[in-house]
């Protein structure tokens, strides 16, 4: 069996490792600390860390701040708070100057659970996907994790990287992770399914069960969202009979949105949604929720071989 890791934890125990390189990077949070794990950075850094309380636009404009004076700024706390309550900060202080502040925001999607509609972000992508100079990353597992927090001290400008809030199993053999662009897991040349964070792992299910009915799936990890890798999406759309894309996300504004772009402009093909239809969340266990809201490998292998079939 994988070996599983939650992904905060993963993002903490970073945090603190590239604390001791780079002695520029201080850590701010609302009053989460514990959750996000920021916490194991601010026991080894106390001198570095902020704790803003619930005030989470305030705590945007002193990361603005900051990184206008040279730190680079990790911001955290729920992806609710993040990227809804806190938007105009992101937009006006942080992105409009093109600044160094990295939000890595935790507790995203349905499979937060028992916390509710109210603490379920499913709009975050496309909010931050909407403004100009912001950089997004949905990991998939773990390690990755530790890639994308890597990848954006070491990538100068604003990101969004998204994290869940349950353990997510480690998938092997990803390949190198680089900006824009994406990880082909899978080879197939009768369906393309692209997918980023907790559903890369529910569409490895669904391509095993679509190999065993003769379905050849391409399962994409669309890590990066902003920037997109445009050619692996444009070569699948030319290649196989359809795309089926799969995000723990309304299917507005986010990763579908955006494949749908590509290929709208440059190469029409048809493009199935796997994601929440325009519903708020509910209270619940995660499991119960992914299957309330359509999210589980049998949901992706269902709307393959839709696709399937209908594009001859």
């Amino acid at each position: 069996m994988a070996e599983q890791f939650y992904q905060r934890d993963v993002y903490g125990k970073t945090l603190v490792e590239l604390g001791k390189q780079n002695k520029d990077i201080v850590v701010l949070d609302a009053d989460l600390s514990s959750s996000t794990r920021t916490g194991l950075f601010a026991k080894e850094f106390p001198e570095r860390f902020f704790n803003f309380g619930v005030a989470e636009q305030n705590m945007m404009a002193a990361a603005a701040g900051l990184a206008a004076c040279g730190k680079t700024v990790f911001v955290s706390t729920f992806a609710i708070f993040a990227s809804g309550r806190a938007w105009d900060q992101v937009r006006n202080s942080i992105c409009y100057s093109n600044l160094n502040v990295k939000i890595v925001a935790t507790h995203a999607g349905i499979s937060v659970g028992p916390d509710g509609a109210s603490h379920q972000a499913l709009e975050d992508i496309a909010l931050m996907r909407v403004i100009p100079n912001m950089n997004i990353l949905v990991p998939c597992d773990g390690p990755q994790t530790a890639e994308a927090v890597t990848a954006a001290v070491n990538t100068a400008g604003p990101f969004y990287i998204r994290l869940g809030r349950p353990k997510v199993p480690t998938l092997e053999n990803k390949g190198k992770f680089e900006l824009g662009q994406a990880q082909v897991l899978t080879e197939g040349d009768d369906i393309t399914i692209v997918a980023c964070g907790i559903m890369v792992t529910e569409a490895l299910v669904a391509v095993g069960n679509l190999a065993k009915q003769g379905v050849k799936a391409r399962l994409i990890n669309m890590h990066s969202l902003r920037p997109l890798d445009t050619q692996v999406i444009l070569k699948a759309a030319k290649e196989t009979r359809g795309i089926i894309v799969c995000e723990e996300h309304n299917i507005i504004g986010g990763l579908a949105s955006s494949i749908d772009e590509i290929v709208a402009e440059n190469n029409p093909t048809r493009v199935i949604r796997i994601g929440v239809r325009n519903r708020f969340g509910q209270s619940g266990d995660p499991a119960q929720l992914l299957k309330e809201y359509n999210l589980t490998s049998a949901d992706i292998e269902k709307a393959a071989l839709t696709c399937f079939a209908k594009c001859k």
